[in-house]
């Protein structure tokens, strides 16, 4: 527990008004999206760098632990406070403070949120492409902590390729700069890629360098519908090794469509698998070249139908229905798991008829769906957490998926991070030697063992 001396403290450092030990603040800080549970004992809402540093001063002196926060949308438990202590909101630290479009960069803070700081780039004709399932939620924040990706990283990537440098606070309070403003560099170690997936265990990120990307010119958008989920799966794997790179190819199953027809007007069609895609490129055709190669490639994976979005609204529809996942398939039950495992592009029929097999066994609704064209899978488990033998089946099911995926060549997690929820399986996916290194690192780095503790598996 914080003491009173300490709280005065912290009063003193962000100002009454940015201060709170209230209950129900402290309630709404002791869970994230996924409903994990660690109530603080206080919150700071912090405005500068400096006051960061102060802070985290105290808490290295004091030895409390300190749990960096944005939006609060992660889904992997990385912003609960699970040892108490302090939440360090940083939503008032929400600027751009430049877009240089000659430099191609824009400098922001990580209380921004994505789809605001996407209103002030497509004006001049840029746009950071990560484009996250949360875009209209979650913070720049938020997704460098966790490397995030989103609809468009086939062809765009992640969070990480857009991160030229950052302002950082180190657990000490020191004030760091890392990486440049220019496209490249090689300038001694990397360090700003460290702070890239750290998930707030290392140090508290406060200025952010982005690469933006040019809008493209042209798209064209369609769904293939598929009877199998694994055909769908080999159809991604074919043309991802075609020589097209769609921008957007996104799997969603059965069930999904199922719930986003019951909660939306939206009308899709409830298939076993459907396939949405998007080509862009400087112009029309060349969009249109790729796509037609793409529905090539799902016809002759017995795709049964493929329908292109003549219109606008054809296509704001599909768009709707793909971004309306999270909120439709939470109403299948009282409760959900979204997960996140990815694998390579050759283990996707694989990696979804395993899946199948597995959610047969165990008797599970499963909204499935999946950033396919980097082998993101996503599926959405919806179960009651008030029958413990429901719950004791989702958590067999779980464990048999991230064995699946490491088997396969795959990673725990594409994009949503490890935080409390995946810690345990760190072992599965990384061998001893580099778990000590990285437990090393944090050892280094923040001795006391101050920032974000409990999570990751960094503490041996």
């Amino acid at each position: 527990m914080l003491d009173e001396r300490i709280k005065r403290e912290l009063r003193a450092i962000v100002g009454e008004e940015n201060f709170s030990d209230s209950l129900i603040d402290m309630i709404s800080y002791s869970y994230d999206a996924m409903g994990s549970k660690g109530k603080p004992d206080c919150a700071v809402w912090v405005e500068s760098a400096e006051q960061i540093s102060e802070i985290l001063k105290i808490a290295n002196r004091e030895g409390f632990p300190v749990t960096p926060r944005a939006a609060g949308t992660g889904i992997c438990g990385m912003a609960v406070p699970v040892r108490g202590g302090l939440v360090m909101d940083v939503m008032k630290m929400n600027k751009v403070l430049e877009i240089s479009v000659e430099d191609r960069v824009a400098v922001v803070q990580p209380g921004l949120v994505y789809a605001d700081l996407q209103k002030k780039l497509a004006p001049l004709g840029f746009t950071l492409p990560t484009e996250p399932g949360s875009s209209i939620a979650s913070t720049i924040g938020g997704n460098v902590a966790t490397n995030a990706g989103g609809l468009r990283g086939a062809k765009y990537g992640v969070t990480k390729d857009y991160v030229l440098g950052l302002k950082v606070v180190l657990p000490d309070g020191r004030i760091m700069r890392t990486g440049t403003r220019t496209m490249k560099t090689s300038s001694g170690y990397d360090l700003t890629h460290l702070f890239v997936g750290a998930e707030g265990t290392l140090g508290v990120v406060t200025e952010i360098i982005l690469k933006i990307h040019p809008l493209p010119q042209a798209t064209t958008t369609a769904m293939g519908l598929f009877d199998s989920l694994e055909e769908a799966g080999r159809a991604v794997s074919q043309v991802m090794s075609s020589g097209v790179i769609p921008s957007v190819m996104e799997v969603m199953g059965r069930h999904l469509l199922e719930a986003i027809n019951q909660n939306t007007n939206l009308n899709l069609p409830v298939v076993e698998t459907m396939l949405l895609v998007e080509t862009d490129g400087y112009t029309q055709a060349e969009a249109d070249a790729q796509m037609t190669k793409v529905i090539e490639i799902f016809e002759k994976n017995n795709s049964f139908e493929v329908k292109w979005a003549k219109t606008a609204k054809e296509r704001d529809d599909l768009w709707t229905a793909r971004k309306s996942t999270y909120p439709v398939s939470a109403r299948i039950n009282n409760n959900i798991i979204v997960e996140d495992v990815t694998v390579p592009m050759s283990k996707l029929p694989d990696l979804f008829r395993g899946f199948e097999e597995i959610i047969d066994k165990y008797s599970l609704v499963v909204a499935m769906c999946a950033h396919a064209g980097d082998g993101n899978f996503h599926p959405l488990v919806a179960y009651d957490a008030r029958d413990p033998e429901e719950v004791e089946r989702v958590e067999r099911a779980m464990d048999e998926l991230f064995h699946l995926a490491i088997g396969l060549g795959g990673t725990l997690t594409g994009e949503h991070g490890i935080g409390l929820i995946k810690a345990g399986y760190m072992s599965l996916e990384h061998d001893p030697v580099a778990l000590d290194l990285m437990r090393t690192l944090k050892k280094t780095i923040d001795p006391n063992n101050i920032l974000n503790p409990g999570k990751m598996a960094l503490e041996a």
